[in-house]
């Protein structure tokens, strides 16, 4: 399971059951991709 987070967006990379347990975990710390993107992105 891969995750590359970008100024665009994100792209998960892994077998079906992997991103769908990685988004739900995901889900649970962060309500929008973009509050996700923007937490983990550099300044």
């Amino acid at each position: 399971m891969k995750v590359y987070v970008h100024e665009k967006g994100i792209i998960l990379v892994g077998k079906g059951w992997e991103v769908v347990q990685k988004l739900k975990e995901y889900n649970k710390e962060h309500t929008f991709l973009s509050d996700w993107v923007q937490k983990t992105l550099p300044k």
